[in-house]
């Protein structure tokens, strides 16, 4: 992935095949602590490291899954901004949206913690052409495609300055979870017909709607939350579009109770978000 996104213009985080501890101490010693180890093969953080300093270098090697190739990559310090859409046969895009995730997987599986992502009510400019870049690079036809970047928190030797976009990963799939029913919701379409649209005549029939922001929240069971369920339908029952318990098989990346729900202003969604997550000192 990463040759392809520097062919693409967009910097990459530098990584280390994890091999042995000699060489993963090197790699530390260059990019300097924290580095995280991840299964190269990996999917919503699993087994998913941030490693602060050679004891724990040490002990990585004491609890990584056999048999399974790792990579070491330098820490980011970055909020994930993805590009989701579907391409045509001629590499171009019938739609375009894109998620942002403030709370990072890696520490809500870790940590046991609430997760929260939301859907953009407009994409950006630099996400759209980092994103464009990207499918032009992999020559993506005919897909629909999930490409994850970091938005630099603070400015970062070698990566760029606090706002810039740094590349992530490439899926060439939706984005998982219930974020193809949240892009209906944000945006007043159909993504499957959009979709299935692109395979059968290459083009979307389907109209521009309305744009909102779509918001997920997922509440980890254990945490005394100030507002219980029946008072977060009270007060957002008329923006909700989703509140269930979560499968047992997610619950770890994405919390035990979701709830999803559609605000027009960045405000009213930010309001949605600190009371939901709120908890009794």
């Amino acid at each position: 992935m990463k040759e392809f996104y520097i062919k693409a213009g967009i910097p990459v985080a530098r990584y280390h095949m994890v091999d042995d501890l000699a060489g993963c101490l090197e790699f530390a010693e260059k990019v300097h602590y924290p580095v995280v180890a991840k299964p190269d093969n990996g999917v919503g953080a699993s087994h998913t490291f941030r490693l602060e300093n050679e004891n724990q270098i040490r002990e990585f090697f004491d609890y990584k899954w056999p048999n399974t190739q790792y990579i070491m990559e330098e820490y980011v310090n970055g909020e994930v901004n993805s590009y989701d859409a579907i391409i045509d046969s001629k590499g171009e895009p019938m739609f375009e949206t894109g998620n942002v995730t403030p709370m990072s997987i890696m520490d809500t599986v870790n940590n046991a913690d609430n997760a929260i992502y939301y859907i953009l009510k407009n994409l950006p400019d630099d996400t759209r052409a980092a994103g464009r870049a990207t499918v032009k690079s992999f020559g993506v036809r005919s897909r629909f495609v999930h490409f994850e970047f970091f938005r630099l928190l603070a400015d970062q030797e070698g990566l760029g300055k606090k706002g810039d976009i740094v590349a992530l990963e490439v899926n060439m799939r939706p984005c998982g979870g219930f974020s193809p029913d949240m892009m209906d919701f944000a945006h007043s379409t159909d993504v499957y017909k959009i979709w299935a649209d692109m395979i059968a005549f290459d083009r979307s029939t389907m109209p521009v709607g309305k744009h909102a922001y779509c918001a997920f929240a997922g509440r980890r069971d254990g945490k005394d939350f100030a507002m219980n369920h029946a008072d977060i339908l009270e007060k957002y029952g008329h923006c909700m579009k989703m509140a269930n318990r979560m499968p047992d098989a997610l619950a770890g990346a994405m919390g035990n109770q979701m709830y999803v729900a559609v605000f027009k202003t960045q405000e009213e969604m930010d309001e949605f978000y600190a009371d939901i997550l709120r908890c009794n000192e």
